[in-house]
Formats: C-alpha cells, sequence, structure tokens
C-alpha cells in the first residue's frame, strides 16, 4: 500500500527558522548590556580616577602649606621682634639649622637682608653656597608686598634634584627690611605619586595607573621616570596635559580616549587630572591616565563571551536549518528549473510538487499560468504572422501599383528585392536584417508616385532635364516614408540606393563607407534587373554580360563585396536571369520581360 504523502505547512519551516534566528535578540540584548555595563565601568574609573588625583593634589598642597608655614612662622617672628639685629643672630643661625635638621624635604632656608647680608643653612650634600643664593634671589625678585611667593622650579647642579622657592617677606614700620626664603626640594611629591617599587615599565605592562605632576608651562615636575623630572621634560604633547594647561582652574575626568606613546608603541588611553594650588596663586597639575584597554578589559572580557555564546547559538541554527531547508529547497529547485525551462521558450514545462502545501498551491498557479501564456504566445505568434503578412502585402500592392504605372518595368520591385535577398545571404545577413533588405528593396522606387507620368513613361531616352527630375524620386520616396515610425527602418535602401562609392552619386553624394550596406545591395540589385530586361529602346543583357558590365563599375558606383556576392550568387545558379533561388523560399519563376499589353 502506498504510503500517505505528509504535507507539510511553510508556514511551519519559516517559525521553525525565525525562531532559529531568535538568537539576534540574544545578541542585541547582550550587547546592550555589556555597553551599558562598559558605560557604567567607565564612570566609575573616571569617578576612582578623579578622586585619586583630587587626593594626591591635597596632599601637594599641604606639603606646599607646611613649608608655607615655615617660611611665614619664620617671618612673622622676626617681625615681632622688630630688630634687624636678629636677622644675623647666632641663636637665629642655630634655629635655621634645627628647621633644616628637622625637615628632610627642607634643602636650605635663609634670612636675606635688603642691605645684601644673609644668614642661611644649607644641605652641602645636594646645593652649592652660589645655588642658594641664586635660587634665593630669584624668589626675592617676585616679592611685591607681605604676600608669599614661591618661584619656579629649578634643577640642582649637583644631583638633578628640583627644587622651589618660597620666599616670605619681613615687614618693619610697614616697610620690607628682609625675607625668609626656603629652598624644598620636590621629590617629596614623587613620593606621593608614585610606588618606587614598581618601575614605569611594570606600570605600562600591567596597566595600573601611571602619575605624575607638571607645572603651568606643562613641564614635568614628578614622574616615575626621574630622567623625565632632571630633564625638565615637556609633556604638552598628551592631550591631558595641554587641557589642563588650558583649563588649570579645573579638576575633571578626561576619560575621553587619548592617545600616548611608550616605547615606540602607541596606547590608548583614559585619565584625569586636578589642581595643586600653592600661596601666591602658583599651581601644580596632578595628571593620571591610564591604558583604555586593560582598565576596561573586563567589558572587552564580556563581549567575547557574547560573542562566543552567540557563535555557538549561530552553529546550532545553521545546523537546524540546513536540515529544515532541504524540505524546502527541493521543491523550489524543481520550481525554479521549471521557471528557467518557460524563460527559454520551453512553454511545455509544468510542475508536480505536493509535499509542501503552499509550493504545491504556486506550482498548479504556475501551470494554470503557464498553459494561459503558451495559448496567449501562439495567438500572438498567429497575430504577429498575420500582420506581417499584411504589411508586407500592402508593401508589394504599393510596389505593383508603382510598377504598373509602366507596362516595361512591371514586376521591376519583386525582382530587385528577390535578387537583393539573395545577395543579402550570400553576405550572411542575419534574417531580421534580410527581412529589412527585402522590404526597403520593394519600396526603394516608390518616390516615382511623386514623378510626371509624362517622364516615367516615356518610350525614348530621357532628356537632361527630364533626368534631372526623375533624380528627384530617392527624396520623393524619403518624404513619403519619413514619418511613417515603422517605416525608419527601410529608408536607407530607399533613400541611398543611387548613390555610389565615389560620392558621385545621388542624393546625397555619400561616398564608401557613409553608404549603408542596404542601400548598396539594393543599387546592385536595381542595376541588374534594369540591365536584364528589355525596355522599348534597348534590348535587355544576357547573364554574362550584365555582370561584367556591372563588374567595370566596382570601385566607382558599387562595393567589391556586394558585387562578389552577386557574382558568386549567378555562378551557383542561385540567380539567373528570369529566376532567383532564395534559401528557405520555394523556386519562384520571374519574368524577364514585361508582359504587352493585349
Amino acid at each position: 500500500m502506498k504510503k500517505k504523502q505528509v504535507n507539510i505547512s511553510l508556514r511551519a519551516i519559516l517559525l521553525v527558522t525565525l525562531l532559529a534566528v531568535g538568537i539576534l535578540p540574544l545578541l542585541i540584548t547582550g550587547w546592550m548590556l555589556s555597553d551599558r555595563t562598559g558605560k557604567e565601568l567607565r564612570s566609575a574609573e573616571g569617578r576612582y580616577q578623579t578622586q585619586l588625583v583630587q587626593d594626591k593634589a591635597r596632599q601637594i598642597e599641604m606639603f606646599g602649606r607646611n613649608y608655607s608655614d615655615l617660611v611665614r612662622g619664620y617671618a612673622q617672628a622676626f617681625e615681632f621682634a622688630g630688630e634687624k639685629a636678629a636677622f644675623s643672630s647666632e641663636k637665629t643661625q642655630q634655629r635655621l639649622g634645627e628647621s633644616l635638621n628637622k625637615n628632610p624635604g627642607l634643602l636650605a632656608i635663609s634670612v636675606n637682608s635688603i642691605q645684601g647680608s644673609s644668614l642661611s643653612a644649607f644641605r652641602t650634600s645636594v646645593l652649592s653656597e652660589s645655588e642658594v643664593s641664586k635660587f634665593s634671589s630669584s624668589a626675592l625678585a617676585l616679592i611685591n608686598g607681605d604676600e608669599i611667593v614661591i618661584g619656579s622650579p629649578q634643577v640642582a647642579g649637583k644631583t638633578g634634584e628640583l627644587v622651589m622657592a618660597i620666599a616670605a617677606p619681613i615687614l618693619l614700620n610697614d616697610e620690607l627690611a628682609a625675607a625668609v626664603v626656603a629652598l624644598v626640594s620636590l621629590s617629596e611629591i614623587s613620593r606621593f605619586t608614585s610606588d618606587k617599587q614598581i618601575s614605569e615599565a611594570e606600570m605600562w605592562e600591567m596597566g595600573l595607573p601611571i602619575i605624575f605632576v607638571v607645572d603651568e608651562n606643562g613641564d614635568t615636575v614628578a614622574h616615575p621616570n626621574e630622567s623625565y623630572v632632571s630633564g625638565r621634560n615637556s609633556l604638552k604633547s598628551l592631550r591631558i596635559v595641554k587641557e589642563w594647561t588650558e583649563t588649570n582652574e579645573q579638576i575633571q575626568s578626561a576619560l575621553v580616549p587619548f592617545d600616548a606613546e611608550y616605547s615606540g608603541v602607541s596606547h590608548e588611553m583614559i585619565g584625569a587630572y586636578s589642581t595643586a594650588n600653592f600661596e601666591g596663586g602658583h599651581k601644580l597639575g596632578v595628571i593620571v591616565m591610564q591604558d583604555a584597554d586593560k582598565a576596561l578589559a573586563s567589558v572587552g572580557e564580556m563581549r567575547n563571551q557574547i560573542w562566543f555564546i552567540s557563535l555557538a547559538f549561530v552553529f546550532v541554527a545553521l545546523f537546524l536549518g540546513f536540515v529544515l531547508s532541504r524540505q524546502l529547497t527541493s521543491p523550489l529547485s524543481n520550481l525554479v528549473a521549471a521557471a528557467d525551462g518557460i524563460a527559454s521558450g520551453d512553454l511545455s514545462r509544468r510542475i508536480d510538487e505536493k509535499r509542501i502545501t503552499e509550493i504545491g498551491t504556486l506550482g498548479n498557479a504556475f501551470n494554470k499560468m503557464s498553459d494561459e501564456l503558451e495559448t496567449y504566445i501562439a495567438d500572438l505568434a498567429r497575430a504577429a504572422e498575420e500582420n506581417r503578412e499584411l504589411f508586407v502585402g500592402t508593401v508589394k500592392a504599393l510596389a505593383a501599383a508603382i510598377d504598373g504605372k509602366d507596362r516595361y518595368t512591371r514586376g521591376h520591385s519583386e525582382r530587385v528585392s528577390r535578387v537583393a535577398v539573395a545577395i543579402g545571404q550570400r553576405l550572411d545577413l542575419d534574417e531580421a536584417e534580410l527581412e529589412r533588405l527585402r522590404i526597403s528593396a520593394l519600396l526603394h522606387d516608390v518616390g516615382k508616385i511623386g514623378i510626371d507620368d509624362s517622364i516615367l513613361k516615356k518610350p525614348s531616352a530621357l532628356t537632361a532635364e527630364e533626368f534631372e527630375i526623375m533624380k528627384t524620386h530617392p527624396q520623393q520616396g524619403y518624404k513619403i516614408m519619413k514619418n511613417i515610425p515603422a517605416m525608419k527602418e527601410f529608408l536607407p535602401g530607399m533613400y541611398m540606393h543611387h548613390e555610389m562609392v565615389n560620392g558621385k552619386g545621388y542624393p546625397q553624394g555619400l561616398e564608401d563607407e557613409q553608404i549603408p550596406i542596404q542601400a548598396k545591395i539594393v543599387a546592385v540589385a536595381d542595376t541588374f534587373d534594369a540591365m536584364t530586361i528589355d525596355r522599348p529602346y534597348q534590348k535587355g543583357m544576357g547573364l554574362e554580360e550584365a555582370l561584367e558590365r556591372i563588374k567595370s563599375f566596382v570601385g566607382t558606383r558599387y562595393d567589391l563585396k556586394v558585387v562578389d556576392a552577386l557574382i558568386r550568387a549567378c555562378a551557383d545558379g542561385q540567380i539567373g536571369v528570369g529566376r532567383v533561388q532564395l534559401k528557405n523560399f520555394e523556386k519562384e519563376k520571374i519574368p524577364t520581360k514585361p508582359e504587352r499589353a493585349a
């Protein structure tokens, strides 16, 4: 017993496929979740880095405030004493030495009288006496009023240590009498900002935050790489440093990525900056930056996991889709093959596919369409053939009417048409071109309708004036036919069959390559027929004589290829006087002489 075939719904197959493709929502959801997590992590990292640089900036401010308070305390003590002698007393010298011992970051402290004398204590291992004098003088030059001033950081010659001068004026009786100057090592700032146990290279490798300090010009004050400090390297090429130098009144997170280069490798960084304010308006920028990929590595890991899970589901979906699509593609392939057959002209192709309900229904509709299309095309073919026969019949009737005006040219247009087609076959013209050639030759003399009968039927040779009138028949035919769209492709044979390859023909005087092949063929066929029929004033030539005569005009009137095709057709017996054998046409005798009126 034949097993009943189960119909599967196309909708069911599509539903299963869509469920398999349900991975897309998972992918979108996972991506959105990771994106949101990434934004939150970036925000948290921004808060952390901002807090970090704020804390470091406050530490540096405390560092500066301690030394500012130290020099201010000395200045106030001298002002309270009110005696200039205290500027150079042994007790003052002793106290300066005690301050130097108590403050490791203090490199020198001095009392400088405006009269030029000074009293100082300094660390000879770091500074020379001349350096103490030079650094102190640079700070003293900034004093203007009763405010503490801070000089720009300068490098000590002995150790390459960075030194900053802090000066407090001493006013006696509201006049500047002296100043207390402290030279402070900025190496303490480096201790606030970096862990000496980890090198800069290790920080880059591990993706740790790199903290450094710059002055208002962007030059290095503290950095994990000590050579940057001793060399006073400018870090203004870093976008984050440039931003701080332009907006150093603000505390800001700069998490928008920027590039930093280390060991010839460019890294995408995120970071933040803050400002450490000293008395006298002096500022230092505290900068932190970190490799963006490593700082936000967890986001990348989450996205990789999402891609991995999604990829696994893709493989499952592809497997299910492959198995299920076999149920769908097989009948569709049959349908496509049938459609291709019909597209190539095989209207007998039909579909017999019922495994899938919808495709079975589509196949039935397809078969019905094929039946109707086959009938419709057959009807069109019949109608086209009828129209063609009607058209050709009309053309022949018109040509016969023209030839009938003169009993000596009766049948001329039909004979010219057949000879022209025979020549065209020898030239391997395609069927469409042969049909155009045939109609064009039938109508080549249509312009003679406009020539007066007295000239057209004259039994003797024409006068020069009459011949000029006769020569207008190509233009007459062109005027008649040019406004009929269907006649456009037949115009060359009608209009140009009296042109000569040497340019001495009419009506346009065209030369060889300017003359279409259709006109060249009609010209030779027209001459051949005219030479081989009897006229009242001239008896028709024999075949050999006519061919020799036409050959003599090659290169002047006629094209060599066309004449050669005529000669070959005559040699093979396809064309003769009074007969033409056309391929795919029945042999037909054509009278060489016009019928005489009874």
